[in-house]
């Protein structure tokens, strides 16, 4: 038995839909780290260019936006450098 075709409508917009879903995807694969102002206090000290604001987030004030990842325990990868309180910075 033949598939019956589908409404003209119903077809653009699957079409749409996967053009959108392939136009996301480089987004959802993109690494976690990016230039941030305020982050999370992960230990007792701020990163290297952030102030702690006393309420469990280290901040530049605004002056400058850095590239930060958490260590989790480990060194930092290549091409990154270590600040402290638990981050590393790209360089």
């Amino acid at each position: 038995m033949p598939a019956l075709p589908a409404p003209r409508g119903l077809a653009r917009a699957l079409e749409l839909s996967a053009l959108l879903s392939l136009a996301l995807t480089p987004l959802a694969l993109a690494p976690a780290a990016r230039a941030q102002r305020v982050v999370p206090k992960l230990q007792a000290i701020c990163p290297l260019g952030y102030v702690d604001m006393l309420n469990g987030k280290c901040s530049t004030l605004g002056l400058m936006r850095y590239t930060v990842t958490p260590t989790n325990g480990k060194a930092c990868l290549e091409g990154w450098m270590n600040v402290g309180g638990g981050y590393c910075r790209r360089k």
